[in-house]
């Protein structure tokens, strides 16, 4: 098996993440993503536009042609989650995306920094 190009340490991370190549194909998936899309089987080579809307699909080709980012906040079955989606690159061109999703407490602290 090659080089991961991700480390050790995002395997067990308290949160999912999951990483797609420039074609939207799914490369990687720490043990959070893989527990919580386990009923859909293992999406590791599955495309990530085959699994999603319309309009998700138009952000995702947008992040991937401008290297862009994109963030928001969800909330499904009494779970509050933090969705942060970001281009990654290669060489400094667009390689794919990473989504991190992270489960929020419903209410959040704010602080403002000076």
């Amino acid at each position: 098996m090659g080089k991961s190009i991700v480390p050790d340490w995002a395997a067990g991370l308290n949160c999912s993440i999951i990483v797609c190549d420039s074609d939207g194909v799914i490369i990687y998936m720490n043990d959070r993503a893989v527990e919580q899309y386990r009923k859909h089987g293992d999406l590791i080579g599955r495309n990530l536009f085959d699994c999603h809307g319309e309009r998700s699909q138009q952000i995702i080709r947008g992040l991937l042609e401008t290297g862009g980012s994109n963030c928001y906040t969800i909330e499904k079955e009494g779970v509050h989650k933090l969705i942060f989606q970001s281009a990654w690159t290669r060489d400094g061109k667009v390689a794919g995306l990473c989504e991190i999703s992270i489960i929020t407490p419903e209410s959040m602290p704010h602080y403002v920094r000076g």
